[in-house]
């Protein structure tokens, strides 16, 4: 797919989520930025208004915007692993099953046994399973639940060195360069 074709597709991902921020003024006491984050105009305080709907959303996107940029670039792209209702992973490259996360706050028993569950079956089938994470303020103790269920997990530059590696597209200077152009904004005085 020619450059200006495939950019111009992953910015229709992110003008659908830009909309619907804009028709929703919610949402750590964490000050941190990430790339998506800057892209929409985010700050720490307004994401922290409603940090539930905000990780939701930025998890879609994240999911959406990885699954298709690799759909798009790479040649040994498969789709998500379904088993029944369940979905343990979005998508795949070669040998590797990608599950993407914005970000991995959850450490109730269900998300943990899942991941190592899904781990465990994945290296069982000749496949490593790979966890593409945005944030660096994971719960450590779902971080090594991953771990322990033999994903090799990635995150923040990791995730997009991972990412530029497989697609040859660097995916994170991208975003905080639309970031920069203030295009994806998201304005709470249009919420008010």
């Amino acid at each position: 797919m020619q450059t200006d074709q495939f950019k111009k597709h992953l910015k229709e991902i992110l003008s659908q989520y830009r909309n619907a921020f804009t028709d929703k003024a919610y949402s750590e006491e964490n000050e941190d930025h990430d790339a998506l984050m800057d892209v929409f105009g985010i700050t720490p305080p307004l994401k922290r208004e409603n940090r539930q709907y905000w990780g939701r959303e930025l998890g879609m996107c994240w999911q959406r915007l990885v699954c298709e940029l690799f759909r798009l670039n790479c040649r040994d792209y498969k789709p998500a692993t379904r088993i029944g209702d369940d979905e343990p992973s979005d998508c795949g490259l070669g040998t590797d099953v990608i599950d993407t996360k914005y970000r991995i706050g959850s450490g109730d028993s269900g998300t943990l046994k899942k991941f190592k569950q899904y781990g465990k079956m994945f290296l069982g089938q000749g496949l490593r399973p790979v966890l593409l994470i945005v944030r660096e303020d994971n719960l450590p103790a779902a971080i090594g639940a991953c771990k322990v269920g033999g994903w090799t997990v990635l995150t923040g530059d990791h995730t997009f060195d991972y990412i530029q590696a497989k697609s040859a597209f660097d995916l994170k200077n991208w975003l905080y360069a639309l970031g920069t152009t203030k295009e994806f904004y998201v304005s709470r005085a249009q919420n008010q």
